[in-house]
């Protein structure tokens, strides 16, 4: 994997600090966001131990199963989350999972679903493996700095690219991301393809709510021959805790009761 980080490269949280410190002062429920691309043959005998440590953890919220990873929004106590993280990365495919964490005052889910799906993040182009192959990566420090400047550190203009459907790109986004408008991701490679030309010349990063749509974008538009591509290091939550927000207005879109979260990753209502 390629990266590009100012200084030492960025940790996401692991083991029992997922959970967080500092959860009682923010909010009680802990909220995680994880995925990984790894080969699940056994999908289909994972499921119910995977939904029966969710259950015996308190856990609501989704896990999607594929045979091409694992995605998951869970939300509950700081000790429930920390039980099942560590129960999850025991198998060793998941030794490694990096969650994403915020928190908020009620549980945002209603019911607990563990989902056997043909793919964790749908595009329909099975080509595009990023347990085989990932796209360069650029952490939030670094684009935050690239943003400031307007250019990367060599001197090209920066464009962020939103690779998110149009409704949550409405909640907020990056100031002068490019937006083409999309209703679903599988939409993404026919819109990339008409308007490629427009990026000839630039580093381009494309962003998502946690990185996991950037995945499959940035190989995507390796294959079809756009230059100087990068994914946001962990999502546009993961941009929010490392630097506050700088450059993005507006909140971020999340699939559940807290709508959208801010900067701050505090949770904020739709009107």
């Amino acid at each position: 994997m390629a990266a590009v980080a100012d200084g030492a490269a960025v940790a996401v949280a692991g083991g029992g600090a997922d959970a967080g410190a500092g959860a009682a002062a923010a909010g009680a429920v802990v909220n995680i966001a994880a995925y990984k691309f790894v080969t699940i043959e056994d999908r289909e005998e994972l499921r119910p131990r995977i939904l029966a440590w969710a259950q015996d953890a308190g856990l609501k919220g989704t896990v999607l199963l594929a045979t091409e990873g694992i995605n998951l929004f869970l939300a509950g106590s700081a000790e429930g989350i920390a039980a099942f993280l560590g129960l999850l990365r025991a198998d060793p495919r998941f030794a490694d999972l990096q969650a994403k964490v915020s928190h908020s005052d009620a549980v945002p889910f209603g019911k607990l679903l563990v989902k056997l799906k043909r793919e964790i993040i749908r595009m329909n182009h099975p080509a595009i493996r990023p347990e085989d192959r990932r796209a360069p990566s650029v952490d939030a420090q670094t684009l935050a700095r690239w943003l400031a400047a307007g250019v990367d550190d060599e001197g090209r203009p920066v464009v962020m690219l939103d690779t998110r459907n149009d409704f949550e790109v409405d909640a907020g986004t990056f100031e002068n991301a490019i937006d083409w408008r999309i209703q679903r991701f599988t939409q993404f490679p026919d819109a990339l393809l008409q308007h490629r030309e427009e990026l000839a010349g630039k580093t381009v990063v494309s962003f998502c709510t946690g990185g996991i749509r950037c995945e499959k974008a940035a190989l995507f538009m390796q294959d079809v021959g756009v230059d100087h591509v990068y994914q946001l290091e962990g999502g546009i939550l993961k941009y929010f805790e490392e630097t506050g927000g700088p450059g993005y207005k507006g909140q971020c879109f999340v699939f559940d009761g807290r709508d959208t979260l801010g900067p701050d990753l505090a949770p904020v209502a739709l009107a």
